[in-house]
């Protein structure tokens, strides 16, 4: 009976140190999750600092919706038009820049648009649209759909999935829109990280890339405790100096899947 009751007594006091352990909660861009990135670093900052980083991966959009309403310490995001304005609204303290990728264009391997040919991707839409060939939009609130409409903005086309038979809102993830677009045999406008760690490629390929137009930059926004009092500034500030430190910088350089590296770090903002 006094083994059981001991028994019981370390089971609490493990519960209750596990249950106890402080973390902050960050909303963020589902790119970083779904690359692999957060199980790469955010390890390497707990076993340093002894506290937990809560990850809430969904669009930009919605990321920055949810930490409006409080349920955030921090940001990383990527879409700098809304995260500054986030910022001069009084939600966030600061937006930093701290490292970026590109976006790039994503298709069959046989190309029926002729879209390899520029690599521009201003040609390429515009060859798509001639072409009436299949294109799946995320058709959500994230960062990649707000770059894929600005792109679009500057050709002055602004797409209808209701009208236009040829362009597909899904309202998907980057891995459910990129299913989407492999198994209609679509284009598509995907971050690279996404890209290069999904694994049902099938026979598409990278069609355009490396264009001024595509790059993609994610920062880094601290919750402003002013309008959300309960956000653990404290901690956020020790996770956000640990980000943009030089130190961080040659972890998130390194980080590679199948010897490519997936993000690149900066300080550039």
């Amino acid at each position: 009976m006094k083994f059981v009751n001991l028994f019981l007594i370390i089971i609490f006091l493990n519960f209750n140190t596990l249950s106890s352990k402080e973390f902050i909660i960050v909303q963020s861009t589902t790119s970083t999750r779904d690359s692999g990135f957060y199980d790469y670093l955010l390890p390497k900052f707990t076993e340093k600092y002894g506290f937990d980083i809560r990850v809430v991966a969904v669009g930009t959009g919605q990321a920055l919706n949810n930490a409006k309403k409080c349920d955030a310490d921090v940001l990383i995001v990527h879409d700098e038009e809304s995260e500054e304005e986030f910022v001069k609204e009084g939600f966030g303290l600061f937006r930093k820049e701290f490292m970026f990728n590109d976006y790039v264009l994503v298709g069959p391997k046989n190309d029926p648009a002729g879209t390899k040919v520029d690599n521009s991707i201003r040609i390429a839409l515009k060859k798509i649209v001639n072409s009436k060939s299949l294109f799946v939009s995320r058709g959500d609130d994230s960062g990649t759909y707000k770059k894929e409409r600005s792109i679009w903005s500057t050709l002055g086309i602004i797409p209808d999935a209701k009208n236009d038979k040829w362009y597909l809102s899904v309202g998907q993830g980057m891995g459910g829109s990129l299913n989407i677009a492999v198994n209609k045999n679509a284009y598509i406008i995907s971050d690279r990280a996404t890209w290069i760690s999904f694994n049902n490629k099938r026979e598409h390929e990278i069609l355009v890339s490396n264009e001024p137009l595509l790059l993609n930059y994610y920062g880094v926004i601290p919750i402003n405790p002013r309008k959300c009092p309960n956000t653990k500034s404290k901690l956020t500030k020790i996770f956000v100096n640990w980000l943009i430190s030089k130190s961080t910088k040659k972890i998130i350089n390194n980080f590679k899947i199948n010897n490519k590296q997936l993000f690149f770090s900066t300080l550039i903002k």
